[in-house]
């Protein structure tokens, strides 16, 4: 998928096609995450859509739910929807960043190979 450390850096081309595809997976995990959390709260707290909606976009993006939770199983579901809204948001932010890091540390190794043969 990336090049290796001996490779020669990708084409600015290339860098971009992958963010690109990478921010899209990011998105489409998001929103994927976003319909398991609206599918639980509208199952378990009976919300409407609309409510259901609000209440997992609040908690995937760490703000908190804005209604009150009236079902222990809503309860149940609302905290561990939290946890999982933690790691998704850990995931899509590593998948989106990932090759603007790989490449600052590929240039990186590139820039030592190059002062090392040098001196």
């Amino acid at each position: 998928m990336f090049e290796s450390r001996h490779e020669p850096l990708a084409p600015k081309t290339l860098f971009l096609i992958r963010l690109m595809r990478n921010t899209m997976i990011g998105i489409l995990v998001i929103a994927i995450s976003l319909f398991l959390g609206m599918c639980g709260y509208h199952y378990f707290e009976m919300m409407p859509w609309v409510d259901a909606f609000v209440n997992a976009a609040m908690i995937l993006s760490g703000m908190g739910p804005l209604g009150s939770l009236t079902t222990s199983a809503g309860k149940i579901f609302a905290g561990f929807y939290a946890l999982f809204s933690g790691l998704v948001f850990i995931l899509a932010i590593s998948l989106i960043f990932a090759p603007i890091i790989h490449r600052y540390f590929h240039k990186f190794h590139l820039d030592t190979d190059v002062k090392s043969n040098k001196h």
